[in-house]
């Protein structure tokens, strides 16, 4: 009987390894890119112990647009660095929740089960927003395996999530319109969103992502230059940020 020929293994060649490599590092900078831009802004309230100036609803949209992310990939899987970036970004947001209750002045003690709409994500203890948290990931779970087989709801999932990610800049933009001022905001944060933004949008067409993840980059991008003309705008009528570390 003839013997079936052994066929060579290809050898790869400088110009694979150097795309490989590339692509290394691309998957690393998405895994641990999403997260830096809040370290100047973590250092910002430790150093001058208050989280006025920082809208903790930025967390809120953070958590909810991650939560909801990772219950799309169950349904429509993705790139595993996009995943990983997801959970990171869960870990990196409790701890900034957790700093910003920490620094912050208590006016008026809301609890989440008092079920009070004008306290919704001002409560007091953190256990309060853990406790939201874990209600909202066991509806939003149940909801989605009761519903994985529905192909509306799946894009629908899709969608939601990262349009509320889209939206991540405009707790902190309204923050900054309300008070005039872009006091108490990093510019570090917004210049390291931005450019992250850019980033990641340009990641997403080159891995044909689905079309969700390039619409959010995009929206994301028109909002980070929106925070950045605030930060000139106030700046040339005499309110400087207190901190631009």
């Amino acid at each position: 009987p003839l013997r079936p020929t052994r066929q060579p293994l290809r050898k790869m060649d400088f110009g694979d390894l150097l795309l490989s490599l590339v692509s290394l590092i691309a998957s690393g900078a998405m895994i641990f890119g999403g997260v830096v831009p809040y370290i100047p802004q973590y250092r910002s309230i430790q150093a001058s112990r208050s989280s006025e100036g920082f809208s903790t609803f930025v967390c809120f949209i953070l958590l909810v647009a991650n939560i909801l992310r990772i219950l799309f990939w169950f349904v429509r899987p993705f790139e595993l660095p996009l995943l990983a970036q997801s959970i990171l970004m869960i870990a990196a947001q409790l701890v900034m929740l957790h700093l910003c209750l920490q620094m912050r002045e208590v006016t008026k003690r809301h609890r989440f089960r008092d079920l009070d709409a004008a306290g919704f994500w001002n409560w007091c203890s953190f256990s309060d927003y853990v406790e939201f948290l874990a209600m909202f990931l066991a509806f939003t779970s149940m909801l989605t395996y009761l519903l994985h087989d529905n192909d509306f709801y799946c894009e629908f999932l899709g969608f939601v999530s990262l349009l509320t990610e889209a939206a991540l800049g405009m707790p902190q933009w309204i923050k900054n319109n309300q008070n005039k001022s872009t006091a108490g905001m990093s510019v570090t944060m917004v210049l390291c969103w931005l450019s992250g933004d850019i980033f990641k949008t340009t990641y997403f067409l080159a891995k044909a992502a689905p079309m969700q993840f390039s619409t959010c980059g995009a929206l994301q991008i028109c909002v980070d230059l929106a925070i950045l003309w605030q930060v000139r705008a106030y700046s040339e009528a005499g309110h400087l940020p207190h901190s631009k570390k």
